[in-house]
């Protein structure tokens, strides 16, 4: 993936997002410039992680919930719209196990079948640790703290806090790898 689809990517998560949703906007924005600075760790991957950093949430954006599922709905507009990268319309569609809230909201077939999560653990670990470890305003969090603000956010027994809850053990293991990963790197 090349510098013009990040630009590409950056256009359209701010047009979908910035106006009418600014925390999320905000929260992208966060999301893709930690993207960034862990871009080493994936190679030739990097671009393709920080395009799917910028674009994971666009799914939320009010003119695009058709099914109110915003990582089904987003990777639908991505491909459906833009001709996106297969790649990336999956890791949209499957950023921080969305299987798992896709299978609390019945679309778990729907969403596995459209858009097969990457056999790649590395970039899904990678989008992982990115999105769990930015707050809502795009600065800086723990996973864990991440994982209280949503519930807290959302309620322990909303569709979200059941989700949440069922996925913190796979988030947190996610996050490790990627910083037992970063820590091995050389400065």
């Amino acid at each position: 993936m090349d510098r013009v689809t990040l630009n590409w990517a950056g256009h359209v998560a701010e047009t979908e997002l910035a106006d009418v949703l600014p925390r999320r906007w905000a929260h992208s924005q966060g999301v893709a410039a930690r993207a960034s600075g862990i871009g080493r760790l994936l190679g030739q991957d990097a671009n393709l992680l920080t395009a799917a950093a910028t674009l994971h949430d666009v799914g939320y954006a009010p003119g695009l919930a058709a099914t109110g599922f915003h990582a089904l709905d987003g990777a639908r507009f991505l491909r459906d719209e833009h001709s996106a990268d297969g790649r990336l319309a999956s890791l949209v569609a499957n950023h921080s196990f969305a299987l798992l809230e896709a299978e609390e909201r019945g679309l778990r077939e729907e969403l596995a079948m459209e858009f097969p999560l990457l056999d790649d653990p590395l970039l899904v670990d990678a989008l992982v640790y990115c999105d769990m470890t930015t707050t809502p305003d795009g600065d800086r969090i723990t996973a864990r703290e991440r994982v209280a603000e949503i519930i807290d956010l959302y309620g322990a027994d909303s569709v979200v806090g059941r989700f949440i809850r069922r996925a913190a053990p796979e988030i947190f293991s996610s996050v490790e790898r990627i910083e037992a990963a970063l820590a091995a790197q050389p400065r």
